[in-house]
């Protein structure tokens, strides 16, 4: 049955529930509850249908948002299942962590208009749970095999997308990962109370059903290089995340007790899921009972504070050299944490990290927004005599990440990396300087989203079938 749109004007905007903060700090579960069926139609029923859907053009998969919402609010569930997942690999674990408040919902013509956009993220989160329950959800079942093997390094979001796209044409699949589970940071960097572990072992177990083979605990660059997977192999494509941490640059710096977000969040999320971590049992990379410093503004820093919280810490403060309209992170993020406890010192930045052996506090400067640099982005400047002092006993530095050397890493001495470390690819293959050998998502990109490696991964993928298609109608010809 039609349902009228635009119901914006008659209905406000709405989230599912929220778990109430003092419950929530107790556990690291997802904090909201599910939509219910009439909910979820409710707020799909706000959408405009506009003729430029900008909800669309935001987003980095090109995902059909206002069809999708048209079906969700007339109840049509599996079709806008199906509408759903033709462009995204992993439309519940977008709807979960995609930062939508920067991307769908914030290009939506109701948020720009003051109306409240319509709850995309939430609404895809209820497409695709509804879609697992009901047994909508199925493995690649791909028209006819290939005989052509590819290879993938990396098995978080980038090299799955990659790994199903491949498996559609046919082609026998292998992804390696340095790690014990499948999922990358999806498994060790994101939080608990943002994406359930189980939402990612279901979908690694979908990849397996569908003929994925997965090689875990296999170090490419020491067990194989990537020349070796090229000569076993008919395509190499490089998914690996980028790991290497920025550092404070300050005096005491290196104090023990001053430590990096992934290693802190690993050990957490490693702790959740049951397994033994020294590190954190002995207090290393624990929070309890401790006064903690987050240094940074972007999604990782919300996630430390967030973990510190539910770890037991007594106090949690995020410094941040920019003020809160010119941070990185998700707006939403930033309220949740709000909510929990966490304190925000907006246009602060460490001067010196205080203690002989260890941190004992955080000597902080103001800061104010100067000129623009070449980014456009106005540049924090410290504001003279504006120093004050901060109790802690942790300081957890999440300042970005910046890729490894690949060459070396990987041992890939034929692929060129830029400037900056990134990988160089032809842009309209994702084929890099090594013959056979593609690469995608944070490699070539540099840090960034989870979804913006999911459209790499497909991309990629194309790329690789298009390479040996071409190959082997030459191969016929000749």
């Amino acid at each position: 049955m039609a349902v009228k749109m635009g119901q914006f004007t008659r209905t406000g905007q709405a989230q599912p529930d929220k778990r109430k903060p003092h419950e929530r700090n107790a556990d690291f579960g997802e904090i909201y509850r599910p939509f219910s069926l009439e909910g979820a139609a409710e707020q799909a029923s706000r959408c405009e249908q506009c003729g430029i859907p900008y909800c669309q053009i935001h987003c980095p998969v090109q995902n059909n948002i206002p069809d999708w919402l048209m079906l969700a609010a007339e109840g049509r569930l599996w079709e806008a299942y199906q509408t759903s997942q033709a462009t995204n690999n992993l439309p519940e674990i977008c709807g979960r962590i995609c930062p939508q408040d920067r991307l769908c919902e914030g290009g939506c013509v109701l948020e720009q208009s003051g109306h409240g956009a319509v709850t995309i993220g939430s609404v895809e989160k209820h497409i695709n749970e509804t879609a697992w329950q009901e047994g909508w959800v199925k493995p690649v079942r791909p028209a006819a095999e290939r005989g052509e093997s590819v290879s993938i390094v990396g098995a978080g979001p980038g090299g799955l997308a990659a790994a199903e796209q491949l498996r559609r044409h046919g082609y026998q699949v292998t992804v390696y990962d340095r790690h014990d589970r499948v999922g990358g940071l999806l498994i060790y960097g994101i939080p608990g109370f943002k994406l359930d572990k189980t939402v990612v072992q279901r979908r690694a177990d979908l990849l397996a059903q569908a003929g994925v083979t997965f090689r875990l605990n296999f170090d490419v660059g020491n067990d194989a290089t990537v020349a070796d997977l090229r000569g076993t192999h008919d395509a190499v494509i490089l998914m690996a995340g980028v790991y290497r941490a920025r550092g404070l640059r300050c005096p005491g710096a290196g104090l023990d007790g001053v430590i990096q977000a992934l290693p802190f969040l690993t050990a957490s999320n490693r702790k959740d899921l049951g397994d033994s971590v020294p590190e954190f049992d002995d207090g290393t990379l624990n929070a309890r009972g401790k006064r903690v410093v987050v240094v940074g503004g972007g999604d990782t820093a919300m996630d430390c504070v967030r973990t510190a919280v539910r770890e037991g810490a007594t106090a949690v403060t995020c410094l941040y050299r920019r003020d809160r309209a010119n941070m990185p992170g998700s707006q939403r993020e930033v309220e949740h944490a709000e909510e929990e406890g966490v304190t925000f010192e907006w246009l602060a930045a460490p001067e010196a990290v205080l203690g002989d052996d260890r941190v004992r506090g955080v000597r902080v400067v103001r800061m104010h927004l100067g000129q623009a640099d070449a980014s456009g982005r106005k540049t924090p400047q410290p504001v003279e005599g504006s120093q004050f002092d901060l109790d802690a006993d942790m300081v957890i530095t999440a300042l970005g990440f910046e890729p490894e050397d690949v060459p070396k890493r990987l041992g890939a001495p034929d692929v060129k990396t830029g400037r900056h470390g990134t990988v160089l690819v032809d842009h309209r293959s994702g084929m890099t300087s090594m013959d056979g050998v593609f690469a995608g998502g944070d490699v070539v990109r540099g840090a960034s989203l989870v979804v913006w490696a999911i459209r790499d991964g497909r991309d990629v993928a194309e790329g690789v079938h298009q390479h040996l298609t071409t190959r082997a109608a030459r191969a016929q010809a000749s």
